[in-house]
Formats: C-alpha cells, sequence, structure tokens
C-alpha cells in the first residue's frame, strides 16, 4: 500500500533517529513510502497537530504521489484523527496504531494473538465515533433522530463484551505459566530472560545459546511471543532461557498491559539479560527506554548482566567487564558470529552461584 509519512520534528535532540525508526515500522508493516513530509512546531496544534499550510501541502503531495494511506509518526488523538483524514480524504494510521498492525501482523501464538486483540480492542473503544460519521450528517432526518448513538452505545457494549472475555481467557493462560514457574522454581532450575530493544539481536543469542530455532530478521518486532528453552550451562546447572518480546519507545501502553501475561517471565526471572546493539549510536537512549518499561511491570529490581550484542559491527572485542566491587556489569559478544558466547555462560553461572545460595545482591548486577 503507498504511505505518505507525516514526520514531526518537535525539537528533540534524537528526532533523526526517531523518524528512521518510525520508517522502519512502516517497511515492517508493508508500506510502499511514497514521500515523507517533514513537519517542525513548537507544540501540536489542537485540531490537525500539524498546522494549516503544512495539511494543505500533505493532501496535495499525497494527491500528486498517489498515496493511499497517511503514516503518522506521533500519537494522535480521535479528534485529531477524524479531522486530519476529513483534510486529506485519506485513513490516517498513527504510530500507535501502526505498532499495533505490525503485532497482529506477526503474532503466532495462541495467546500472542488473544493479547494483541485485546490491545487492539482497548485502543479501538477510545476512537469509535469516527466510525458514525455518516449518521452524524444525517441528524435530524426522520427516522434518523438517535439511532447513531445507540449503534455507537451498541459497539461499546460488545466491545466490552469481547474485553472482559479476552482478559478472562488470557488470565486462566497465566495461572498455567505460574504453575510452570512454581514447577521450575521447586526444581530449582535458573530462571534467565533476555530482553532489550526491539532489534538488538535477542533471539539471535537466543538461538545461539539454547540452539533453537526461533523466527530472527534485521526488522522491529520480529518476535512477539515468549520462547522457553532448557540448557545446561557449566556451573550453573539446568537453565531455563525466555526470549521476550522487544521494547520501543513511547511503547503503547495498552500493549504493554496486554502482553503483562507474557512478560511475567521477565518479573518473575531470577536474571536478565539485557540485550544492546552495540554498533547502534542510540543505543543509550535505547537502554533507558528499556528501563522505563522494566520498571513499568514491575522488574526494576531483577538482578541483570546488560549484553553488548553484534559487537562485530562495532569493532569490539569480546570481554567481560566488571564493575569497581568484581561483579560483573558488561558481556560483550557477537550472537551472529557466535563470539563471546562462552563468555556470557560464564557470567551467568557467576551470577547462578549467589541466587542459588539465596544471597543475591539485586543491585550487584544493575547497569551502573
Amino acid at each position: 500500500m503507498k504511505a505518505l509519512i507525516i514526520s514531526v520534528d518537535m525539537g528533540q535532540p534524537d528526532y533523526e533517529a526517531h523518524a528512521a525508526e518510525f520508517d522502519m515500522l512502516a517497511r515492517g508493516a508493508g508500506a510502499e513510502i511514497v514521500g515523507t513530509l517533514k513537519v517542525r512546531r513548537a507544540r501540536p496544534d489542537a485540531a490537525h497537530y500539524i498546522g494549516s499550510g503544512k495539511l494543505e501541502e500533505a493532501a496535495l503531495m499525497a494527491e500528486a504521489e498517489g498515496a493511499e494511506i497517511i503514516l503518522f509518526d506521533q500519537s494522535l488523538s480521535p479528534a485529531q484523527q477524524r479531522n486530519l483524514e476529513r483534510v486529506l480524504h485519506l485513513r490516517v494510521v498513527d504510530r500507535v496504531t501502526l505498532i499495533l498492525d505490525i503485532f497482529a501482523l506477526r503474532a503466532q501464538s495462541h495467546e500472542g494473538k488473544l493479547q494483541v486483540e485485546l490491545a487492539q480492542l482497548q485502543h479501538l473503544s477510545t476512537r469509535l465515533t469516527r466510525l458514525w460519521t455518516h449518521l452524524e450528517r444525517q441528524r435530524g432526518g426522520i427516522g434518523m433522530r438517535g439511532p447513531g448513538e445507540s449503534q455507537l452505545e451498541m459497539d461499546r457494549r460488545i466491545i466490552g463484551d469481547k474485553v472482559r472475555a479476552l482478559k478472562e481467557r488470557l488470565a486462566r493462560l497465566a495461572r498455567q505459566r505460574s504453575t510452570q514457574r512454581r514447577a521450575r522454581a521447586r526444581g530449582g532450575v535458573l530462571s534467565v530472560s533476555l530482553v532489550g530493544y526491539t532489534n538488538a539481536g535477542k533471539s539471535t543469542l537466543f538461538n545461539a545459546l539454547t540452539r533453537a530455532g526461533a523466527y530472527a530478521a534485521d526488522q522491529l518486532f520480529a518476535t512477539l511471543d515468549t520462547t522457553t528453552r532448557r540448557i545446561w550451562i557449566e556451573g550453573a546447572g539446568a537453565v531455563v532461557v525466555s526470549d521476550t518480546v522487544g521494547f520501543i519507545r513511547d511503547l503503547p501502553h495498552a500493549l504493554i498491559a496486554a502482553f503483562r501475561a507474557t512478560l511475567e517471565e521477565t518479573v518473575q526471572a531470577d536474571l536478565l539479560l539485557h540485550v544492546i546493539d552495540a554498533a547502534n549510536p542510540q543505543r543509550d537512549e535505547q537502554i533507558m527506554e528499556v528501563d522505563k518499561v522494566l520498571e513499568e511491570i514491575g522488574a526494576a529490581d531483577t538482578p541483570r548482566i546488560l549484553v553488548y550484542n553484534k559487537i562485530d559491527r562495532a569493532g569490539i572485542s569480546p570481554r567481560i567487564e566488571r564493575h569497581e566491587h568484581g561483579t560483573i556489569a558488561r558481556v560483550f559478544v557477537s550472537a551472529a558470529e557466535r563470539s563471546g558466547l562462552d563468555l556470557l555462560r560464564s557470567a551467568i553461572a557467576e551470577a547462578a552461584q549467589p541466587i542459588g545460595n539465596n544471597a543475591f545482591n539485586h543491585q550487584t548486577l544493575q547497569s551502573e
């Protein structure tokens, strides 16, 4: 589908990285980008987010390029989205909706599909009014006094019923996960979760560590469903490793809420491996975004090791770096080239010793 991107620069220092990321999101959703309109603003316009001049320019550009959809790289209010569509005469998809669409495209497991559907319904419930604008135009006509409102309330009730049903089904799956975790805990099995910014190479590292066949690709949100494998690490014994969904800046809160059951693997883990793209110039900002989500889901105090991946692209050699008090801070690896994995295994084994003795200091492996 031919898409025109409207990219808004609000003066943030990382605007270029933000814009490039949105371009990757659009292409990952299957869009053919026919043009990008860059807009500079000090603050959003209440009605259209962008000013009238740029709005007119967008309409002309969309028509000239044959655009079939407008992709807006910010989160829009329902009113702003509706107003833009009325002027541009095209469907407008904002950042949140685009991320939800990609999640719907990539979800493979039954639980993943349920979680995405829940997030989509919760997002849709805030925007139902725009579906019935054709009835608003006929308000007051014979036989049209109130049907729009009646239909709207009916839709809200249907969505509400679906949301409740999905939450109940996900709650049952969460209870099953909890039972499995308790069984692992009774067996004395160390639980390790891979977390990190999307496209940092978590799935490639997961495959390298576990010899699994989890899907891995150079794209945003290549993996949505949690995959778990049991491996043996010398010095640590049996270890259960989980690959989780990647995070991204401005991750929709509806998705965090919907994926809470899956992210329980992160919350309940004994150790987090925070995978970082060592070659990405925005890696420090990405680390902060991941930390924000970890705090939101209640995993801020879970012990972690920073794993700098893709060192082959950054020209860095495999190594371990320690804090001044001797505990492991960072491990540098290349999952694609299988280099540094022995260092990572030894780091996991070293971290497992205090955990197994119930004397692990939750702060020793935190990022500095």
